[in-house]
């Protein structure tokens, strides 16, 4: 299938400005492929389709969930502001027939991140926070981070998730410490390495 296949599926399934927000995720996550070796056409089509379900109401989600076999955690059934990020690479196999893990865990993991973050998870967790539609406090900062290093730029991506929902109070999912942890010890080890 071609990436306009794709594109028009996602068209129909969002309001314009989310729409607008997946095709600059998607045009984020090709310019970053290019920078950092991932590929392209996998970050373009991760990039268009990470919030396949963002708009999906709840029992919609479930459904995509149960059919591609996924059991929630108690603390991801309790927060449904994870759902999308879950339900949308339940919805991309079991609706669009998308096998390719790559894509399926970059999908997955675009909100959380993850330890273990393949290249692609990266891509598409460093564009959904850099796209051309994002006006948040630092995304400048952001921006000149990716630019210059895919890694801090995941680990800056986390560190502001976390203080963020802790500021707000709301419950912080595990992979995200896992991948917080897992990044920040590599940088440690990096730093040490120089001294």
């Amino acid at each position: 299938m071609s990436f306009k296949y794709y594109e028009d599926i996602i068209s129909m399934r969002m309001k314009p400005a989310r729409f607008k927000h997946s095709k600059n995720v998607a045009k984020e996550a090709v310019r970053l492929a290019k920078k950092y070796g991932a590929d392209e056409n996998k970050a373009e089509l991760a990039g268009i389709l990470h919030d396949a379900t963002k708009e999906t109401d709840g029992p919609e989600q479930m459904s995509y969930i149960r059919r591609a076999g996924i059991t929630l955690t108690e603390m991801e059934q309790d927060s449904p502001k994870l759902w999308h990020a879950i339900s949308g690479s339940a919805y991309v196999q079991v609706e669009l027939d998308i096998t390719d893990r790559e894509i399926i865990d970059a999908i997955r993991y675009h909100t959380t991140g993850r330890a273990g973050m393949t290249l692609l998870d990266k891509v598409i967790f460093v564009a959904d926070f850099t796209s051309a539609d994002r006006d948040y406090d630092g995304v400048d900062r952001m921006r000149r981070i990716a630019d210059k290093s895919l890694d801090e730029a995941v680990l800056e991506g986390m560190s502001f998730t976390i203080s963020d929902l802790a500021q707000r109070k709301i419950t912080i999912a595990p992979d995200t410490f896992a991948g917080y942890n897992e990044m920040a010890a590599l940088r440690a080890k990096a730093k040490n390495k120089e001294r």
